[in-house]
């Protein structure tokens, strides 16, 4: 009974795992990026690199505001929104936006943003269209050229799959802190396996954590039968009631005058005291209905929920704002959602983070390439006779070839093409996600005929190249260059440039590795190994070892 429970677990770990491993090997990946998601951003963007980066300032907030009311009085007239972004952490530097009116059948207005230079009224316009870290952090869960609710429904299924084989590994792994500790290099399988365990192990706890929060963030999608029950179906009622702040008031058409949002500053310090604000909007201006938004930056409260105050645009009278005490079901979820999205940790979270986010995409790829080693051992004989091997084991290693070598390459190429490409093409954000997806396709091509290391080290080593030579592309095509930014200490950019150079590192340590596995050995070390696995099989295998003195 007990050999049988562990055989059903680990056909259902080996299965579940495999049945869907790309796919989660992308939200992986992608979800690793998104924790630099305006990192990403603002290095995708070299206009700003210089002359643009400020701090936030209490005391020149009052000033900022009132700048930019007028700012936008002035240029964005008959628009649905005013917005005032103020410096953070993560987005050095001030910036006016508004949204246009929507058109027939459009959910949302076009939206505009000009950055303001420290100390000047001078705007910067001309910044290159790129969708930046938000591509990564949407394809984790939206993926991409599909609908988004149906890409959102397979991400989800997947990430069912992920939960059970998380929970079938624990279950099967019998020497869990054992093989922690564990390596065999030159093992064939086994090598593959202790990575396997090994990438598991040291990141278990985030990637269980990861895993079920991934679930929860879209639970409403997944399960709205309490939702449909209460509320008899009105999506709308429910937020309504979640989340009161963020209700929208529909726009009269009878002129109002608007007041200074400068004057609601005594107020808003009143509530929160001297909590920086993060971004004003004023909706509807010049409306009746008109209101300002003031949210706070939340830094590192581990929440996920934007605290805000509305006044009325036209009397300042406080409308509504964020409640400080909420249930124990919504801090819950509110704080499940937080340890998901990692927007309350600073760099040194974030980058741990991100590391436990590479850990799982080793755990999703040594588990494949593990699959595929141990399918090819045992059509070993049917190869050696001139058989071609089966078609699952060429789409497997088609897969891995095309996902596990093509996404670091993919994405250097994403980084170049957002320097190389035109700035004033149109669709230039897309055509920067279709170089992407292009450099993938590319490299099915190439993995439909052929599949050997000749191909893995070549995606690789180009990926290498790619990611290495970053900092240079960067000096080339920005202001900027990493002594300078060294210099100014403007540690965003410099921490790309040095995380590129090193990812791309470590992937020609991989491909040097690939190199030296490939070279012929002497016979004599030859035979050596190979007694040295055929015993090692037979010490793994106690079916296969002969027993002296006959039957027992």
């Amino acid at each position: 009974m007990k050999d049988s429970f562990f055989r059903s677990m680990t056909w259902l770990h080996t299965w579940v795992g495999l049945l869907v491993c790309w796919v989660l090997l992308i939200v992986f990946f992608a979800g690793s990026m998104s924790y630099f998601r305006h990192e990403i951003s603002l290095w995708t963007k070299p206009e700003l690199h210089s002359g643009t980066f400020q701090h936030y300032q209490a005391s020149e907030l009052s000033k900022q505001l009132a700048s930019g009311q007028a700012f936008l009085n002035e240029h964005a007239d008959n628009v649905r929104d005013w917005r005032i972004y103020l410096p953070t952490e993560r987005r050095p530097y001030l910036s006016y936006g508004w949204q246009t009116q929507p058109e027939t059948g459009q959910r949302r207005g076009e939206f505009h943003e000009l950055i303001v230079k420290p100390d000047s009224e001078e705007m910067i316009s001309e910044v290159r269209e790129s969708k930046g870290g938000n591509f990564f952090y949407r394809l984790h869960f939206d993926l991409h050229y599909m609908p988004a609710k149906f890409a959102r429904w397979i991400v989800g299924f997947c990430t069912m799959f992920m939960l059970i084989a998380l929970i079938s590994g624990i279950v099967i792994h019998k020497r869990i802190f054992k093989d922690f500790f564990s390596f065999r290099r030159n093992k064939g399988s086994r090598s593959w396996l202790d990575a396997h365990n090994v990438s598991s192990v040291m990141a278990l706890p985030y990637h269980l954590m990861i895993t079920y929060t991934g679930l929860i963030t879209l639970m409403f999608m997944y399960m709205p039968w309490g939702v449909l029950t209460n509320y008899d179906g009105d999506n709308r009622a429910f937020r309504a009631e979640l989340n009161p702040s963020r209700v929208q008031t529909k726009p009269s058409g009878l002129d109002a005058e608007l007041i200074s949002a400068s004057s609601l500053l005594p107020q808003v310090k009143r509530y929160w005291g001297e909590a920086p604000i993060k971004q004003v909007v004023i909706t509807a201006p010049h409306d009746s209905n008109s209101r300002i938004s003031f949210y706070r930056n939340n830094e590192q409260l581990v929440t996920d929920k934007r605290t805000q105050i509305v006044f009325s645009g036209v009397t300042g009278e406080l409308i509504t704002m964020s409640p400080l005490e909420e249930s124990a079901t919504h801090a819950t979820y509110d704080t499940l959602m937080s340890l998901h999205t990692a927007r309350f940790a600073d760099f040194s979270l974030r980058a741990f983070f991100f590391f436990c986010g590479l850990l799982g995409c080793a755990m999703i790829a040594t588990g494949a390439l593990l699959w595929a080693v141990k399918i090819r051992q045992k059509q070993l004989k049917q190869i050696k006779q001139g058989e071609p091997v089966s078609l699952g084991l060429r789409l497997v290693e088609g897969l891995n070839l095309t996902f596990i070598a093509g996404l670091p390459l993919a994405t250097s190429v994403f980084f170049y093409a957002n320097r190389i490409l035109p700035s004033g093409i149109p669709n230039r954000a897309q055509w920067e996600v279709d170089c992407f997806f292009f450099t993938l396709a590319l490299v099915g091509l190439i993995a439909c005929f052929n599949r050997t290391l000749a191909s893995w080290r070549l995606v690789l080593a180009l990926g290498a190249f790619g990611f290495m030579t970053i900092p240079l592309l960067n000096a080339l095509t920005s202001p900027s260059n990493i002594i300078d930014n060294i210099v100014s200490g403007q540690w965003t950019l410099v921490g790309f440039d040095l995380l590129s150079f090193f990812l791309g590192l470590g992937l020609f340590f991989v491909v040097k590795r690939l190199n030296a596995s490939s070279k012929p050995m002497p016979a004599a070390t030859k035979k050596n190994t190979a007694e040295s696995q055929r015993k090692s099989r037979d010490r793994e295998n106690p079916l296969t070892t002969k027993v002296k003195g006959g039957a027992q």
